[in-house]
């Protein structure tokens, strides 16, 4: 989803030579193909986009793959990336990073300061270990390798697999799906309570490019619009979307995960850099996107 919206905004900006690589024809868990891929290449930036992700139920159950396969791929993508005279880089972390229980909204520098969510903390730690990464590089070889911490991402090209997809495109599928069947109820995990906050992938592509543009060669930066939701207001703002008209049922026997989740976007924006897509816009877009994806 991210990589495929940073390359339609690499277009849009006249960039031509853009080289990818899919998961079938690159695995970033191998560690001499990445090493040949970036010496052949020869890249002038890279953009780190690929990780093994997931919500909370992917998260707590395959707990060793998370932590095992990011490490593996980011390691192997920054270290290969330096051999290969690559200088300038920009990795892709997570707000799940920050602890579990900081002070609202998230400023970069709560890095480290407490405890993480525990459902997801295999792969938090992997991208702390990211960022750590970059800086370390910066500060040894003097790198321009920059961490940009997305805040929860939806969009086109997004997973809407039931048993591992984030929250927005998982209820976005079981609303289409509860209207077609004819449901008078939809099913949410968690009480509704939780605030989450949510941005456009294209959004996120556009403030990755704004930093490579911008010069800007360390340190860390959070995306997010500085706006959240309940996970309530978002359930109903997809079932208007997708024009179910049952009722929202939440199952509170099942884990809520962070209370909150809110960045803090004051160190982008003072860049000049803010969030154009709102969430009701966002999800109308999205959701024709997955109609596309049924032939509908």
């Amino acid at each position: 989803m991210v990589g495929s919206a940073i390359v339609r905004r690499l277009l849009a900006g006249g960039y031509t030579n853009i080289v990818t690589r899919t998961h079938a024809e690159l695995d970033l868990l191998d560690q001499v193909c990445v090493k040949d891929f970036l010496e052949t290449e020869k890249p002038d930036y890279v953009f780190l986009a690929a990780a093994k992700v997931g919500g909370i139920q992917a998260n707590n159950i395959y707990r060793a793959d998370f932590i095992y396969q990011n490490m593996v791929m980011q390691a192997n993508v920054i270290g290969g990336a330096y051999q290969a005279g690559v200088n300038k880089l920009m990795f892709l972390g997570s707000s799940c990073i920050y602890p579990r229980d900081c002070p609202q909204p998230i400023r970069e520098d709560y890095l480290l300061t407490g405890p993480l969510e525990q459902t997801n903390e295999p792969y938090a730690i992997a991208k702390i270990a990211g960022l750590k990464m970059c800086e370390s590089f910066n500060r040894q070889y003097g790198t321009s390798y920059v961490t940009v911490m997305p805040t929860n991402l939806y969009g086109p090209n997004d997973n809407y697999d039931l048993a591992n997809s984030h929250v927005l495109p998982a209820l976005l599928r079981k609303a289409h799906e509860a209207k077609l069947r004819g449901d008078d109820k939809l099913l949410v995990w968690g009480s509704g309570k939780p605030m989450r906050e949510f941005l456009y992938v294209d959004d996120m592509a556009d403030a990755c490019v704004f930093l490579m543009e911008q010069g800007v060669g360390e340190g860390s930066y959070n995306v997010g619009t500085g706006t959240d939701v309940t996970i309530r207001e978002l359930a109903e703002t997809i079932l208007k979307t997708v024009g179910f008209e049952g009722q929202i049922e939440f199952d509170d026997s099942k884990p809520d995960g962070t209370l909150r989740k809110l960045l803090d976007v004051s160190r982008l924006a003072s860049k000049g850099w803010r969030a154009n897509v709102d969430l009701p816009s966002g999800i109308a877009k999205t959701y024709q996107s997955y109609l596309a994806t049924l032939g509908r």
